[in-house]
């Protein structure tokens, strides 16, 4: 909880709740809720778990016409690339920052899950004009911000605030930085005086995510002809005796080959490479 407060932009997924069923003359059963990294997903074109290896790491596509989602894995995304343009910096650091809190927790065998949908024409660079930035920025640090939308026609999509309304080319915009202090920026333009470049910056490089009008943003990233659904699952696995002794006989018989069972220190500098070789 204190990961997710200090960078609420974490790809960690979000734990809903842990629920407990007991039928009669049978065991308890345990099961946990989490918030879906691939919503909305009616325009998914396809699905990968990624975990930075290659053993066991290829899954058969599912054949042409068939309605079967089938969750790809690394082999299959090799001559691929997320494509962010001005956000891979953002990712990057990002997954940088939330395997290495993993690695300190001593936990591998996570995956990134990644899938990806094309961006219709409408959608292309929306959202870069600096309201948009203020509003987005705004909804995504504070959680209680949940201003009184319209109802939607997509499933998920939340309009911003007079949307129907043109937004005037030469406006100051009041906001709060993340530490309560009221800032004003000038819109880029504007006529009268334009606040200092260096305090846009440093703003800005608090929140470099730009969101989607989404539901479930924190998982969603826009490139230029592209939406990402990004985030890491299974994140309880601890590099015990067990998987000590896993990764010894997988070394034995995978000998020059990665798998996933490795040290939480070499799983965590293995996907931030594989994450940095696959993203422009």
């Amino acid at each position: 909880m204190e990961h997710l407060k200090k960078f609420p932009h974490s790809l960690l997924v979000k734990f809903l709740g842990v629920h407990r069923i007991t039928l009669p003359r049978r065991q308890k059963k345990f099961f946990i809720v989490m918030q879906s990294v691939f919503y909305p997903d009616d325009r998914i074109s396809a699905r990968y778990d990624i975990k930075g290896c290659e053993v066991s790491r290829w899954t058969d596509p599912a054949p042409e016409e068939s309605h079967i989602i089938v969750v790809l894995k690394d082999l299959n995304f090799e001559g691929q690339f997320i494509t962010l343009d001005q956000q891979r910096s953002w990712l990057l650091r990002q997954v940088e920052i939330d395997t290495q809190f993993l690695r300190r927790l001593n936990v591998l065998d996570y995956s990134l899950l990644l899938a990806h949908q094309p961006l219709h024409r409408d959608e292309r660079h929306q959202g870069h004009s600096f309201a948009n930035i203020i509003i987005r920025t705004k909804r995504s640090v504070i959680p209680s911000y949940s201003p009184n939308h319209p109802i939607a026609s997509v499933p998920g999509e939340i309009l911003e605030e007079d949307s129907s309304v043109p937004e005037p080319e030469n406006v100051k915009r009041l906001t709060q930085d993340v530490s309560g202090t009221e800032v004003v920026y000038d819109v880029p333009g504007c006529t009268g005086p334009c606040s200092d470049t260096t305090d846009l910056l440093d703003y800005q490089a608090q929140n470099r995510r730009l969101l989607p009008n989404l539901k479930n943003p924190l998982h969603v990233i826009d490139g230029p002809e592209q939406r990402y659904f990004i985030g890491i699952i299974d994140i309880f696995t601890v590099y015990g005796l067990r998987k000590r002794l896993e990764h010894w006989w997988k070394s034995l018989r995978h000998p020059g080959k990665s798998f996933s069972t490795v040290s939480p220190n070499t799983y965590c500098l293995r996907l931030q490479r594989w994450v940095q070789d696959h993203t422009k």
